[in-house]
């Protein structure tokens, strides 16, 4: 993982900065969202890929590309989650107040 971070570190911190531009653009949609079917097999294929390369399933070059998706994948998301969060600390409004 090092290898990758030393190597790839313009990939890591561009898609960190991509995942901070989706979650500050990012409007909040009050939606269905995805079924929980759905959410489980998502979650059954990122828990497998993760499996994959920690066990090293998937030699060589193929290996290498799963390793670096997954940590930009994870650098994506963390950047979206800051991004949002920083939206609501600069934008957030105050309810307003209720007359009665």
């Amino acid at each position: 993982m090092i290898y990758l971070a030393t190597f790839n570190w313009g990939w890591l911190l561009a898609s960190g900065i991509l995942g901070l531009a989706m979650g500050w653009i990012a409007v909040v949609q009050r939606g269905q969202g995805w079924s929980v079917v759905t959410l489980r097999k998502f979650v059954v294929l990122i828990a497998g890929l993760v499996l994959a390369s920690v066990f090293h399933f998937a030699p060589g070059r193929f290996g290498y590309w799963l390793d670096l998706a997954l940590a930009m994948l994870a650098a994506y998301v963390v950047g979206c989650a800051i991004g949002s969060w920083l939206r609501n600390l600069v934008i957030s409004r105050p309810a307003p107040a209720v007359d009665a």
